[in-house]
């Protein structure tokens, strides 16, 4: 199944995300065949990211909510919400563009 996560972070983290983006990058590498896609949100170009959006293959919701605890934004405090939805893929045939 995909799920699509949507990630918010605590604005006054900023530095947690720098400290731990290196950390954060190795991670996600590690978990390629699970992770999809990623990448960070931001409301305009250039500025500070201001949250995240995965795509995630995974058996069950509970494996997405494992698979996000060991994330080190997510231990290390950085995110303020997070929202695991299913995605019911409109051409599941066709491999993504992205």
């Amino acid at each position: 199944m995909l799920y699509v996560i949507i990630f918010v972070d605590k604005p006054d983290r900023k530095a947690v995300r720098k400290q731990h983006l290196d950390g954060h990058l190795s991670w996600l590498t590690e978990r390629r065949r699970s992770i999809l896609v990623a990448g960070s949100l931001r409301e305009e170009p250039g500025e500070d990211p201001i949250g995240a959006c995965w795509v995630v293959e995974a058996g069950s919701r509970p494996e997405v909510e494992e698979l996000i605890k060991s994330d080190p934004f997510w231990t290390n405090g950085l995110r303020a919400s997070v929202e695991i939805l299913l995605w019911s893929k409109a051409f599941p045939d066709e491999q993504s563009l992205i």
